[in-house]
Formats: structure tokens, sequence, C-alpha cells
């Protein structure tokens, strides 16, 4: 941002950025249930949205304090800690008493063994976490998570579905939403360096960060139409998300702790925890297909009466299985 600061109505703005938050989630939500059909249209936007918003969070920070996040060891090290071993755990801990629909299951498990890895970052710098070092450790929890999650899905729901995961959605999250946006950031760095006008556009850009934040809450929280018409399937795990969040978080706080991070970073800790990957994810749900025979839950009869069920749905279009609507819209909850 400018040294001299925001001035009029982007200085209100910023001022009351989080109610302007609030009032965008609330106009998405009511927005999604009253016009499903505006639903596809928002959703495109979520990326390129999501994708500016990155560019004017990596515009305010400079290259060289991105090199020395490389090289803080303990920080990627409790990144990985907190993502890979504690949440996991913690997941592990909900799973029993998760409602006995393999479709919510593994609509669950898809959004929480997911570290984000993108709009993270805008969320940990508005908190006062350090964004340049999670914006460091995107690579490596990206990485992590591909490999990971066959497994993880493996351990919870069986080997039929731990061939879901594919690396295209992941690969082009952090193409569109990480690598180009920051290219174009450091390009307007070397830019406003060198000339006034350059710095000039910086400074505009980075006016536009409460704007983006809204409008990215706004596309996000609005719901799609498979929740409007059955909000009885996904309305009960909130709880399991909501409980989630407090245990995380504290989770967290606990890692920083033993890790001696400084606040910033234990900060950047605990948002990287608390806040998972639904937007990567998302694409890969409708490829996702639960398991006919769940040996959870139920005796061979009860299987057998939910296998002929008339409300599991039809294949998905263009021959390919899916699992039922809701659990599609499952990973948006988060």
């Amino acid at each position: 941002m400018s040294q001299q600061g925001p001035q009029g109505l982007v200085e209100r703005m910023e001022h009351h950025q989080v109610a302007i938050y609030l009032a965008a989630m609330a106009v998405g939500g009511l927005l999604g249930w009253a016009d499903p059909d505006a639903s596809p249209g928002l959703e495109h936007a979520i990326n390129p949205v999501l994708g500016t918003l990155l560019f004017v969070t990596f515009l305010q920070v400079p290259a060289a304090e991105l090199v020395r996040s490389l090289r803080d060891g303990r920080f990627l090290t409790a990144a990985l800690v907190v993502n890979f071993v504690v949440v996991p755990l913690v997941v592990a801990g909900m799973f029993t008493f998760l409602p006995a629909d393999p479709a919510v299951q593994v609509g669950v498990l898809l959004v929480l063994l997911c570290p984000c890895v993108d709009y993270v970052i805008v969320f940990s710098g508005l908190a006062g976490g350090s964004s340049r070092r999670l914006l460091a450790a995107t690579p490596l929890l990206l990485v992590a998570q591909m490999l990971l999650l066959p497994l993880f899905l493996y351990m919870f729901m069986g080997s039929e579905l731990a061939d879901i995961v594919e690396a295209s959605p992941f690969l082009e999250a952090f193409a569109f939403l990480i690598v180009i946006p920051l290219a174009l950031a450091w390009a307007l760095q070397a830019w406003s360096a060198l000339w006034p006008a350059g710095q000039k556009f910086s400074d505009a850009a980075t006016t536009t960060t409460v704007p983006l934040m809204a409008a990215i809450l706004l596309t996000v929280v609005t719901p799609r139409s498979p929740t409007r018409r059955q909000p009885d399937r996904w309305a009960v795990v909130i709880p399991f998300y909501v409980l989630f969040l407090l245990v995380v978080t504290f989770a967290g706080k606990a890692v920083a702790k033993l890790f001696r991070l400084d606040a910033g970073a234990g900060r950047a800790i605990v948002f990287t925890g608390a806040t998972r990957n639904s937007l990567v994810v998302l694409p890969l749900a409708p490829r996702s297909s639960p398991p006919r025979t769940p040996s959870w839950t139920g005796s061979p009869t009860t299987r057998r009466r939910r296998r002929s069920s008339p409300s599991t749905p039809p294949s998905g279009a263009c021959g390919a299985t899916s699992i039922p609507t809701s659990a599609r819209a499952s990973p948006s909850l988060i």
C-alpha cells in the first residue's frame, strides 16, 4: 500500500471491512437461495476474482522477502506437521460420528484433508499473519496434498476411492492462482522501481483489496442449487466443520509454540491448518463414487436396501459416474 495511505472511500472501506465482508456473504447466500440459476455464473467468476485478489496480495510482498522465506525450515516443517499430521488425526476423531451417507463422508474428507494454497494467503495477511511465508510454503503444501490425499482416502473409505485424485485441478490452480499472479506482481514491482507511472498503478491496485475480498466471499458462499433442494443432507455436517475449526485453531497454536515461531508465523500456521482447499478439490467430487457396500455402517440387509434405493442418482453426464448431487456441493461449504 502507498506510504501516505488510502484516502476517502478506500479508507472508509478498510475501516469497515469486516462489516463489508459479512454483508457480501449475506448477499451471496440470499442470491443463491432466491435465484439458483445465478450460481453457475458466479461459480465461473471465482477463479478470475481470486486470481486478481492474489495478484494484489503478492504485489505487497517484495520478491527478496519471499526468497528469504524459502529458507525458513522451522516454518515449513510446522506447516507440514499441522496439515498432514494434526489435521488427519482430528478428521479421524470426527469420522466415526459423521452421517452414514457415503456421499456426505466423501465431501467432508475432500474438504478437510486438503490445506488451502490460495486465498489463505490473503486471509492470513489481513489477520497479521506472515503472507510471504505461506506463499513460500505453497508449492510444498500443494505437492504433499496431491501425494497424500489418495492415501488418506484409502485409509478412511477403502481402495475404491483412492484413485479419484488427479493432478490437473491442483496444477491448474497452482498455475492460474499462484504462478501467473505472482509473475505479474513481480513484473509490476520491477516497473514501479523504474518508472513513476508504475508506482502510481501499483498504489492504485493495492487499494482494491477490500472490494476484491468482498467479491470473492460473495461468489464462494453462494449456494449451488443442489444444496437448495436438499438442505437436510448437507446441513448436518456444519457442526463438524465448526468443531474442526475450533480444534485445529488451538492445535495450530500449539504447533506454532512447539516450533518457537514468532507471532506472524504462528498466525500463518493457525490459518493454514484451519483453512481448507475446497475451491481446488471441488472438481474432484464429481469423479468420486462412494463404495457400494460400505463396511462401516449397517447390516448386509440394510446395505442391500441402500443399494437398491430409488433416491440414488444415476450416472453423471458424459458417461462418468458421479456421487449424489448433494455431495458435489459439500466441498463448497467451507
